[in-house]
């Protein structure tokens, strides 16, 4: 692979959606800084990543601390500049609204929007001086509806394409592209697979067309990152063809 000067920042890398699109960067030259909680889990990733040749550097990460969000970005812009910051944290969690406790609503609000806010502040940041950038917020089929039991997820995630809509107007004569990627689906993890399994029995896995695969959804961000700028797209929905919509 060619080395690029440029470094991708993954803020979420866990080990589907994170993880795939840290692999696909490095495999196109990408220098990767991952960060999740629990930044030991990284360790797999990180030695996949560089048995193939590429370079990744990995950190424990509360996306929710706005000074770990400082100096994780300000960390990963000085191995190589900071080119793409994908934010990608997603706090799905089902309650009725009369069991969504107070802290519940709050933790799911600090991990799905606030810390999207503070990722796009600190990228914009490092990117404005250079003149050039991409910010990709991962957004889900609750940024559009809030379906039953999603309460708290859904209004974090509604606030989370807000920041990203008004991060765009803002950024993007700037020549900073900032895009957010809907994925209206399932997304092919083993805790997705569990509860489909308990909601509706194992036939539900019968069709793979249903469920997203997370390489997918790092084939679409690289696709966001390599659109020209007389033709950036702002909000892009993936689904599976087997997913009604």
């Amino acid at each position: 692979m060619a080395k690029r000067n440029a470094t991708v920042a993954v803020i979420g890398a866990g080990d589907y959606i994170g993880g795939e699109i840290a692999k696909k960067f490095a495999s196109e030259g990408f220098t990767v800084f991952a960060g999740r909680r629990n930044g030991e889990k990284l360790e797999p990733l990180i030695k996949e990543i560089q048995a193939k040749g590429g370079e990744i550097h990995g950190r424990s990460l509360d996306a929710r601390k706005e000074d770990e969000v400082i100096s994780f970005l300000g960390d990963a812009d000085k191995l190589a500049p900071l080119e793409v910051c994908i934010f990608n944290i997603g706090a799905n969690v089902n309650f009725p609204i009369l069991d969504t406790t107070e802290r519940v609503f709050r933790k799911v609000w600090e991990m799905a929007c606030y810390s999207g806010f503070l990722a796009g502040r600190e990228a914009a940041k490092l990117m404005l001086p250079r003149g050039k950038g991409n910010i990709f917020f991962t957004g889900a089929t609750a940024s559009l509806r809030g379906g039953s039991g999603y309460a708290a997820f859904a209004s974090a995630k509604f606030g989370l394409r807000a920041v990203a809509q008004a991060t765009a107007r803002e950024l993007g004569p700037r020549n900073i592209h900032v895009a957010h990627l809907i994925i209206d689906s399932g997304v092919d993890t083993a805790w997705v697979r569990e509860r489909r399994e308990q909601m509706w029995g194992k036939e539900a896995l019968d069709n793979p067309d249903l469920l997203m695969p997370p390489a997918s959804v790092a084939e679409s961000y690289w696709q966001l990152y390599q659109q020209p700028r007389t033709a950036w797209t702002f909000e892009l929905e993936i689904r599976p063809f087997g997913e009604k919509w």
